[in-house]
């Protein structure tokens, strides 16, 4: 993408941040040692290898991006989406570059950009990249680099982490999750959608934002309205008020990647949405997920995309159009 921000200086000999969801000492946390340690050997780099819990890696992040500001160099998120997310939350505030060595399920921002799935690949790589900008969406004061969505998707995704910690992490296992989810699905969203001059109201589902375009691709969104086909915007995606039969209808069309086309899906692009779901009687907030997390956050809920990008570790763009998009003033800043 095209930025008016300056791309950041990485200094050669300055010492990358690792931050690494894993407790210190565990056989996770050593694994993940190792192959840092290995490709910092290989490329005769330094780094500083961060390991912190879920309950401080928000804090640990901050202070990973801090200390890489204050050095010339890069944060490195080490996990799945949700490390990611929390990363990324601190480099774009402080306008740090960032790199991405990920260990999820899905992997959909890191293959979006290139980024090998293989976690000793991408940790030996990323030390030659260089910082390009990305996109990044906001709800209210959230970033989010995959997806954004409030309804059924939220609850999707709660399920998902408790079929996993059941019978493990697998794509299969996010699969039936995925079916048991939808296939007891009954609470309808009703809302109010502000797009420009255009309002309405809605009842839904799910109402799921991407900013990735090899997940609305899966999904089976139109070629016309992913990403970053369209840049500078989002992609909503609603799913209809159903009955279990059409929900079965639902799950084949989303089973074969044309998802997008069926009759019950509505799928537009903006730059700006305002969300003001009706709430239930005492309750001040809704339950919103971004990039694998859920949180309650206060309505209305802004979805938009943010002027200031991310400058993310990631191979040079290949392709004429990609390149015609950063060659102007990402670089030459």
């Amino acid at each position: 993408m095209k930025s008016n921000w300056p791309a950041p200086h990485i200094a050669p000999e300055a010492p990358l941040q690792f931050v690494i969801n894993a407790a210190a000492g565990s056989s996770a946390a050593d694994a993940k040692r190792q192959l840092i340690e290995d490709a910092l050997q290989a490329t005769q780099r330094q780094g500083n290898l961060i390991f912190s819990g879920p309950a401080n890696l928000a804090q640990v992040a901050r202070q990973a991006a801090d200390l890489a500001i204050a050095n010339h160099s890069a944060v490195i998120a080490v996990g799945g989406d949700g490390t990611i997310n929390t990363v990324a939350q601190a480099a774009h505030a402080l306008g740090c570059p960032m790199g991405v060595i990920p260990q999820g399920t899905f992997n959909y921002f890191a293959r979006t950009h290139e980024i090998p799935d293989d976690p000793a690949i991408a940790a030996r790589q990323l030390l030659e990249w260089s910082p390009w900008p990305v996109q990044v969406a906001a709800v209210n004061e959230h970033v989010f680099l995959v997806n954004a969505s409030l309804g059924l998707y939220p609850d999707l995704l709660e399920d998902r982490e408790a079929y996993k910690a059941r019978f493990g992490r697998s794509r299969w296992v996010a699969f039936w999750a995925a079916s048991a989810t939808l296939l007891r699905a009954q609470r309808r969203l009703r809302m109010r959608i502000e797009q420009e001059s255009a309002v309405r109201n809605v009842k839904a589902l799910t109402l799921f934002v991407g900013n990735n375009r090899l997940q609305l691709e899966q999904l089976g969104v139109p070629p016309r309205l992913t990403l970053p086909d369209t840049p500078g915007h989002l992609t909503a995606v609603m799913l209809r008020p159903i009955g279990t039969l059409a929900m079965l209808r639902l799950m084949w069309h989303g089973a074969m990647g044309n998802l997008g086309t069926a009759e019950d899906i509505e799928h537009f692009s903006f730059n700006h949405l305002v969300v003001r779901p009706t709430l239930s009687p005492g309750r001040r907030g809704v339950k919103v997920a971004f990039d694998g997390e859920v949180t309650r956050l206060r309505a209305p809920l802004h979805f938009q995309v943010l002027s200031k990008p991310l400058y993310l570790l990631k191979p040079a763009p290949t392709s004429n159009a990609a390149s015609a998009e950063v060659s102007n003033e990402s670089h030459d800043a």
